[in-house]
C-alpha cells in the first residue's frame, strides 16, 4: 500500500441542504485535472464554468473569472472567500490555482478555502447520484445509501475518488459518506492502478458498499475492468464548480477559511519537476540532474505570473 499523506478533518454538516449559507458569496476554482473548473455562488445566482487545462490555463483563468464576476454584477470586494482545489493533480495546474486564489485574496483582503480535489470528485459523484444523472447498473441498496445514510451506519458507502496521475499511476483517496458529512478513510496517495483495483475488490468482497469515481477509471480501464459489479462506477466525475462551491460553503461554516499565505498545493508526488529534468538529461546523454527544481519549491514562472496578474487586476464594476 502506498505511503499516506496526513488526513484532514472530516467535513461535518448536512449534505442535503446548506441552510443559512445562501447569502454567501464564494468563488471557487480547480485546475488539478484535465479541465479547469470554476464556480461562483451569490444570493443572486450560482454559475459554473469548465475551461481547457494545460498551458492555456494560466493565461485564460483570470479573464474567465473576471467575466464570471462581471456577468454576475459582483466586485471582488463583495466576495466572502476564494476557494481553490489544492490537489493532488497536475503540477502546473495546482500552482496556477493556488497562485490565482492567493493573488485575488491578497488583493481583496479575503480569506482562502483549500479544497481537496479528490473530495470534490467524490462530491461531484454524490451530486450525480442524488440527481439520478448516473445510469450505470447498481443495486437499490447502493443508490439508497449513497443518498441518505445514517451517521452511524457501518454500511454507509465508501467513495473512492481517483484521478489519472500519468506515469502509470493514479491519485486516489477514500471517504465514507454519512449523514454528518464526509469522513476520511484513506488519505490522498499515489497508487499503481492494479493495486488500487485490488484494494477496491477486497473491500467489495468484504461487503463494503463502494462508489468509484473519477477519470482514472477510464485512463486505466484495463486495471479496473475486473472490479465486481457491486462497485458503482462514475468515470465522468470531476471537481466541478457545483461540488467545489458546496464543499467551500461547508468549510466556511466550519471556520476552515485560511490566511492567503496558507494557499498551498498538495502535491503528493514530490518530484514531478525533478523527474522530468532527469529524464531530459538522460535522453541527451548528460550525467546527473544537479539543480533540477523540486515540486515543493516556491511557485514557478506560470504560478508567479498568475499571482501578480490576479493581485493587480482591477475588480469588475458592481451592478
Amino acid at each position: 500500500m502506498p505511503a499516506m499523506m496526513p488526513q484532514r478533518a472530516g467535513r461535518a454538516g448536512p449534505l442535503a441542504t446548506l441552510d443559512g449559507m445562501s447569502a454567501l458569496r464564494l468563488l471557487a476554482l480547480d485546475a488539478a485535472t484535465s479541465a479547469v473548473h470554476v464556480g461562483l455562488q451569490a444570493p443572486e445566482c450560482c454559475r459554473t464554468l469548465e475551461l481547457p487545462a494545460g498551458a492555456a490555463a494560466s493565461a485564460g483563468l483570470l479573464p474567465a473569472l473576471q467575466g464570471l464576476m462581471r456577468d454576475a454584477g459582483l466586485a471582488w470586494a463583495q466576495l466572502d472567500a476564494i476557494a481553490f482545489g489544492r490537489g493532488p493533480g497536475a503540477f502546473t495546474g495546482l500552482r496556477t490555482a493556488a497562485a490565482v486564489a492567493q493573488g485575488l485574496a491578497l488583493g481583496t483582503g479575503r480569506p482562502v478555502i483549500a479544497i481537496d480535489t479528490l473530495l470534490a470528485v467524490a462530491e461531484d459523484a454524490r451530486l450525480a447520484l442524488e440527481a439520478g444523472a448516473a445510469h450505470e447498473a447498481a443495486t437499490a441498496t447502493a443508490t439508497a445509501t449513497a443518498t441518505a445514510p445514517a451517521a452511524t451506519d457501518p454500511a454507509a458507502p465508501l467513495f473512492w475518488a481517483m484521478t489519472d496521475a500519468r506515469m502509470g499511476e493514479a491519485y486516489a483517496a477514500c471517504w465514507r459518506l454519512t449523514a454528518g458529512g464526509w469522513q476520511p478513510e484513506q488519505a490522498p496517495a499515489l497508487w499503481p492502478p492494479d493495486a488500487l483495483a485490488a484494494e477496491l475488490a477486497a473491500q467489495a468482497a468484504a461487503g463494503a458498499c463502494l462508489v468509484a469515481a473519477g477519470n482514472a477509471l477510464a485512463a486505466h480501464a484495463q486495471a479496473f475492468a475486473a472490479l465486481p459489479a457491486s462497485v458503482r462506477r462514475l468515470p465522468d466525475a470531476q471537481p466541478r464548480g457545483a461540488a467545489l462551491l458546496r464543499l467551500a460553503a461547508i468549510d466556511w461554516a466550519a471556520g476552515r477559511a485560511l490566511d492567503p499565505a496558507l494557499a498551498l498545493p498538495l502535491y503528493v508526488r514530490d518530484k514531478v519537476a525533478e523527474t522530468t529534468a532527469e529524464r531530459a538529461l538522460r535522453s541527451s546523454g548528460a550525467a546527473g540532474a544537479a539543480g533540477a527544481p523540486a515540486a515543493s519549491d516556491a511557485p514557478g514562472t506560470a504560478g508567479a505570473a498568475a499571482a501578480a496578474q490576479a493581485s493587480s487586476a482591477a475588480p469588475p464594476a458592481a451592478a
